[in-house]
Formats: structure tokens, sequence, C-alpha cells
């Protein structure tokens, strides 16, 4: 591998938005999505980042992403820590000042993450057919920083994101657990219901982007 190789990321996109989910949603935010998964969800909505892509200096991604005015920047994916200098990128980030978030999957070790980095862990619910890969040593890894999502596509991914909940005692583990459906298999009134009625300590949350763009629109 050539010394370029070893400095260089794999990207999909990068550009200004807001943040769509979590507990910034609504926020301003540079998104920088890196190329390429080792999961395949019934449910994604980002199949275009598994291939393809720009290979890019570190440096220009870093500097592309300092470009925007934004004080919040996501590192998502695709799956970015199957990346070795998405680690490098995010302490870059955090040093310039920015405010880190990397979307990631429960299946990935987060433990080499800079510790200034919000995590914003989505552990895969059974619908998404990867559920067996959730990684749970990352768990007791997480701080309160830290906030982990679940995309709940119907009753048995619910049941199953509760008894995490409750099992792992995630409420105080993290600063925020968020449950949103999969936009368009299941009424979001359920979910609702269900946590109301399970006094579950969790947040809803809907995908905002998708209500205001197309949802399959990229780069928004």
């Amino acid at each position: 591998m050539s010394k370029d190789a070893k400095n260089t990321l794999r990207v999909t996109e990068i550009y200004e938005s807001i943040q769509g989910e979590s507990t910034w949603a609504g926020e301003r935010c540079v998104f920088v999505r890196l190329t390429g998964c080792n999961l395949r969800c019934h449910y994604c909505d980002t199949e275009y980042a598994f291939y393809g892509g720009e290979t890019v200096q570190l440096d220009s991604v870093v500097s592309r992403t300092l470009s925007f005015a934004a004080p919040m920047v996501e590192v998502t994916g695709g799956e970015p820590l199957l990346q070795r200098n998405c680690l490098p990128l995010m302490e870059r980030l955090c040093d310039a000042g920015r405010r880190v978030l990397i979307e990631t999957s429960g299946n990935r070790d987060v433990s080499g993450i800079d510790p200034r980095v919000h995590i914003i862990m989505d552990l895969k619910t059974p619908s998404s057919g990867e559920c067996a890969k959730n990684r749970l040593e990352n768990l007791p890894l997480l701080a309160k920083k830290d906030e982990i999502k679940f995309v709940v596509g119907g009753r048995e991914d619910y049941e199953w994101a509760r008894g995490m909940v409750l099992e792992h005692e995630l409420a105080s583990r993290v600063g925020a657990v968020l449950l949103s459906p999969v936009f368009g298999r299941v009424e979001p009134r359920d979910i609702v219901s269900w946590i109301v009625d399970d006094a579950l300590p969790v947040r809803f949350q809907l995908q905002m982007h998708k209500f205001i763009w197309d949802p399959a629109r990229k780069g928004v």
C-alpha cells in the first residue's frame, strides 16, 4: 500500500443541512458520509453508500468539512468505523472546535473513538435481519454524552428494544435512548402508545429530514 493510500478515506458525500435525528435534531450540521457497510439491514435507507464514493486525502476531507460554517459535524455511512482513518478524522475535527457525532451500528468496536466524540449507536432490531451482529461489549464503553437508537418496524422490534433498555439499564447509561419508526412500515402513533403504556424511559423521534424533503433524496 502506498503512503498516500494510508492517508485517504472513501467518501460518498459531504454536505451541510440540519440534523434530522438524535437530541440535536433541527440543528445545523455538516454530514460526512463515508462509503461502505458490512451489514445489510432490511430497512436501510442509505444503500447508495455501500459502494462507489470518491477516494479523498484525509487532509482534504478535513478542509472540505471545515469549509462549512455549521458548528456540528456528523460522521456517518454506511458504517464509518470500517475505515481506519475515520478515527483521526474525528480527532482532527474535535481539535478544530467542532462538536463531532458519529452514527455507527452496534457491530463495530467503539473503544478507539476519541472521548470528545458523541457516539450515536444504532442497535439493530430483529426486523433489520442483523440483530445477531450487535456487539454488546460496546455498551459498557458508552458514556452520558452518548445516545442509543433503535429503529422499530413493529411490535416485535419494540418488545426487543424494551427488553434491551431494561436489562442493560440503558436510560441511566447514556444521555438518551431513542426509538424511531421504520419510515412507512409502522404507524408512529403505535410506538408512542406502547412507550406510554409501558412508561418506558426513552425518547421517541421521527426522521425530520424525511418530512422536509423526499425520503429518497440524497444529500439533505
